[in-house]
């Protein structure tokens, strides 16, 4: 789905329980003791029909008894009984729930599968979340909250962990604990009937406690939804995963885990490296890569002995190909030589499929050629405008450095004086499906000129837009036909607003957004900059 409620997830006020026990060793019992023993500064209420008090706590019968809303409810109860307590639950305002409870379907079994549909139909009108089912927990050490059945709880730290096995995380926390190394979130994801992978990506990312991300995957639910999310993530801080089921018997293995199908190794391999994440063979590898990033080390590197761009073309052609001939299955060059003079295939070999089968849909979006199209300003300039490439990176740079360091500070709100690589790449590397960027070129020319972005949200609800135009084509009528592409792309793609922050002495870029009609939202006059606002 998105990040929608995630925070109440990871930082709620108020929790519930529903399933806990006295019942020694039993999984409601231990759940109890982690909870309450955590150091949760909030209430945690507990639910039990036959009990009057958990662990010296008062407890509550039912939902309808509680005597507070609340925002997460941890259920351990048989999974018949799911579905109603989630609606029952959503009625009553709670907005994310953790499925302990297995027996929703893993191993394909159809009773399991109609009831997982029954609690996710529950969950649906209310836009309540839910982990799981048959999953480990969550736990958030900075907010003292382990609600897990988890024989330890960790210590804070800045790495988060997200798995989908359970075993595999009481596995990394015996082994962090004994090195006295922590986390800022576990995330146990189970049979990932609605929070996905590509979800609590998508959190982390901009969580300011977690500074790296370590990644157990039997499977992917939403490739192109993982794809991008890891993309964001991998741009902000360090993310490794390790693949399990890479045999056959190992991905029969992840299907009666989780219910979930593995799907080729190849193709994972393929995606990460795509992604920016680095991939490790094996959990000790895992655990390795967790011990070097709680130092904080980032290792530096000289630039390979290889020419880059002419490897990155490469990549870029060939990916085009694939993308633009749908016949073609697979496309193997073996060996591809590079070094410091460009680079030289030995070997190649394409495999064709048949005309009658169609080729599902990619789970990276192509470069979108089709959206190219040449634009004429008011002043009667023409333009070659088209969706930004990697190869950019140069050309986009020289347009910088062409512009005057006034204009540069009023587009990103500080003095760059040096555009490198990774300032670059982070701005010509988009995924095409949340991000879009748009460049402008002049008729004969190969210079661009003017850039224009969104960044959406991972609803693709709201979007973040940018413009920029060199400073020598200022006032010929270019940002104005930018924004025009712009807002007609959003409204294309069903975006429902567009926003940015403006700096106030910024008065041309205030002057056009409102000619178009946007919106400057009331803010403290103290403020550099005011957020505009057009809904689409």
């Amino acid at each position: 789905m998105s990040i929608r409620n995630l925070d109440v997830l990871f930082s709620p006020e108020t929790i519930a329980l529903i399933g806990a026990s006295n019942q020694p060793w039993s999984v409601g019992a231990v759940l109890a003791r982690n909870l309450l023993c955590a150091g949760f500064a909030g209430p945690v209420l507990t639910v039990n029909p036959s009990e009057r008090a958990i662990r010296s706590t008062l407890n509550y019968h039912s939902v309808s008894e509680l005597p507070l809303t609340p925002d997460l409810a941890i259920i351990a109860t048989p999974p018949e009984s799911v579905p109603g307590l989630i609606k029952e639950l959503g009625e009553r305002g709670c907005r994310a729930a953790v499925v302990i409870t297995a027996g929703f379907g893993e191993g394909e079994q159809a009773d399991g599968k109609a009831l997982q549909q029954a609690m996710l139909e529950a969950a649906r009108p209310y836009l309540m979340r839910i982990v799981g089912p048959n999953c480990l927990g969550i736990l958030a050490p900075h907010k003292g909250i382990n609600a897990s059945f988890a024989h330890l709880t960790p210590l804070k730290g800045d790495i988060a962990f997200v798995t989908q096995s359970g075993a595999v995380a009481t596995s990394i926390l015996d082994w962090a604990s004994a090195r006295g190394i922590g986390f800022s979130y576990i995330i146990s994801l189970g049979a990932m009937s609605d929070v996905d992978f590509g979800d609590v990506l998508d959190f982390l990312a901009l969580d300011p406690k977690t500074h790296s991300i370590l990644l157990y995957v039997e499977a992917i639910s939403d490739a192109r939804k993982f794809l991008s999310a890891a993309r964001m993530a991998s741009r902000n801080k360090p993310v490794v995963v390790v693949k399990a089921g890479r045999s056959d018997a190992g991905a029969k293995a992840a299907l009666s885990h989780t219910g979930a199908l593995a799907g080729s190794d190849a193709i994972y391999d393929a995606a990460f490296r795509r992604a920016g994440m680095l991939r490790v063979k094996t959990l000790d590898e895992l655990f390795q890569a967790a011990g070097t990033l709680a130092t904080g080390i980032r290792v530096q590197g000289d630039r390979p002995a290889a020419d880059l761009e002419a490897i990155t073309l490469t990549l870029i052609k060939l990916s085009q190909l694939a993308s633009d001939l749908e016949r073609v299955v697979e496309l193997d060059i073996n060996p591809l030589l590079a070094d410091a003079s460009g680079v030289m295939a030995l070997d190649a070999r394409i495999v064709i499929r048949s005309s009658q089968r169609q080729r599902l849909p990619m789970a990276i979006r192509p470069y979108p050629k089709q959206l190219a199209q040449t634009i004429t300003t008011r002043s009667g300039q023409a333009y070659c405008l088209r969706p930004i490439r990697p190869e950019d990176e140069s050309a986009l740079v020289h347009m910088l450095g062409q512009s005057s360091p006034s204009d540069v500070r009023l587009r990103f709100f500080a003095a760059i004086r040096k555009f490198d690589h990774a300032f670059a790449a982070r701005l010509t590397q988009i995924d095409y499906d949340r991000e879009m960027a748009f460049v402008a070129i002049p008729s004969g020319s190969d210079e661009i000129v003017g850039v224009v972005r969104l960044s959406a949200d991972p609803d693709k609800e709201k979007a973040e837009f940018a413009v920029m135009v060199r400073s020598d084509f200022k006032g010929t009528g270019l940002g104005y036909s930018l924004m025009q592409q712009i807002i007609h792309f959003a409204r294309m793609n069903a975006i429902k607003q567009l926003f940015a922050d403006v700096l106030r002495e910024n008065h041309p870029m205030l002057k056009m957004v409102k000619e178009f009609g946007f919106l400057v939202l009331p803010t403290n006059h103290q403020a550099d900059s005011v957020t505009v606002v057009l809904n689409l």
